[in-house]
């Protein structure tokens, strides 16, 4: 791209349902090897880029119902012993262990929604369903958080004795084993197919997992007789809730404001100015859409080339930036040169851009 950094005239793109005009999953075949012109003959599917999507929508909802089912026994055998023990620590736990079930629910419906094929009013599809979910992960963890603190301090202000102390301390490692057990799917699933919310989900599920051990301090602190170390632990549980709540909010206004690594962005433009026919790189440019990436860019050329050259320089970008960037489901290469005899080629569209 230019200095003037827009993305007009000539463009590719070969994302969802726009692979030169076709939508029905047909392919392009390019005679070159990483996008320089020239090597092995080299096809790519459309249809494969979509089904890399969806496959990874698939793998995050197989990983969203084993989380459920298994934070929901976890939640439920913690739920009568709180019951029975009136531990107000373990009442966090188990609290938190519930939301934390639950928002496995939000999540599956994003990535239900986000195999929906785009349309003329949703033209980039439904992937920020996902991001939409993650907000209200937060929300989740924010009232869980609240609740949990409530509880805590109400206790520390009128202590009371916990009974069945063994069942509660086996209740505490119950709930770590769970949430560990969740955790290292989601986080796994989540990194593999690139999807913000189910990774903080995961790094959630793994703090409650630390948190529910601190049921055990609880536990054994009222069996040395200190009745105030139930609550005390309880709001320690707020607070480790609250740095996940930070965390996790952090990673979800990242993508909602269309922040990318920084190092995606090098390894886009490092491709980029490896590819024969390209003389400079433009502003490259990336968002998030759910856990898939759209991209877009422009490279300068020859002035002399035709319009079939210029294509084809064009198409060989594309595929650069397919090959060396993760996750990439298409990107729109805009074709700039630097003018001729002076003249500024978007010299036409100055005043649009008029401060």
């Amino acid at each position: 791209m230019t200095a003037h950094g827009r993305t007009h005239g000539h463009a590719e793109d070969h994302g969802p349902g726009r692979s030169h005009g076709r939508t029905d999953g047909g392919e392009h075949g390019h005679a070159h090897g990483r996008g320089r012109g020239r090597g092995h003959h080299h096809h790519h599917h459309h249809g494969e880029r979509i089904d890399s999507a969806l496959e990874g929508s698939a793998e995050g909802l197989r990983t969203l119902w084993f989380s459920f089912a298994v934070l929901t026994a976890t939640t439920v055998v913690q739920a009568v012993i709180a019951a029975l023990s009136g531990s107000v620590a373990l009442l966090g736990d188990t609290v938190h262990n519930a939301t934390d079930a639950l928002t496995a629910l939000p999540l599956a419906l994003a990535f239900v929604l986000g195999r929906r094929a785009a349309t003329r009013r949703y033209t980039y599809g439904f992937g920020r369903a996902e991001d939409l979910a993650g907000v209200f992960v937060v929300l989740v963890i924010a009232v869980s958080a609240a609740f949990a603190g409530y509880e805590a301090f109400l206790r520390l202000l009128d202590p009371q004795d916990i009974t069945h102390l063994p069942a509660v301390a086996a209740a505490g490692l119950v709930g770590f084993a769970g949430n560990e057990w969740v955790a290292r799917a989601r986080i796994r699933t989540g990194r593999r197919i690139g999807s913000a919310a189910l990774v903080a989900d995961g790094l959630h599920a793994r703090t409650d997992g630390f948190t529910s051990l601190a049921v055990l301090l609880g536990a054994g602190g009222a069996a040395l007789g200190w009745r105030y170390a139930d609550p005390l632990v309880g709001l320690v549980i707020t607070g480790a809730i609250l740095l996940v709540l930070r965390g996790a909010a952090r990673e979800i206004w990242h993508r909602l404001m269309d922040a990318v690594d920084p190092a995606l962005v090098d390894t886009a433009e490092h491709a980029l100015a490896h590819v024969d026919g390209v003389r400079a790189v433009g502003t490259v440019r990336m968002r998030w859409i759910g856990h898939t990436l759209r991209a877009e860019t422009s490279v300068e050329v020859d002035p002399g080339l035709t319009v079939v050259q210029a294509h084809a320089v064009a198409v060989a970008a594309e595929h650069a930036l397919l090959h060396a960037v993760p996750r990439l489901a298409g990107a729109s290469v805009h074709i700039d040169h630097p003018g001729t005899a002076g003249q500024d080629p978007h010299a036409a569209l100055a005043h649009h851009f008029a401060r």
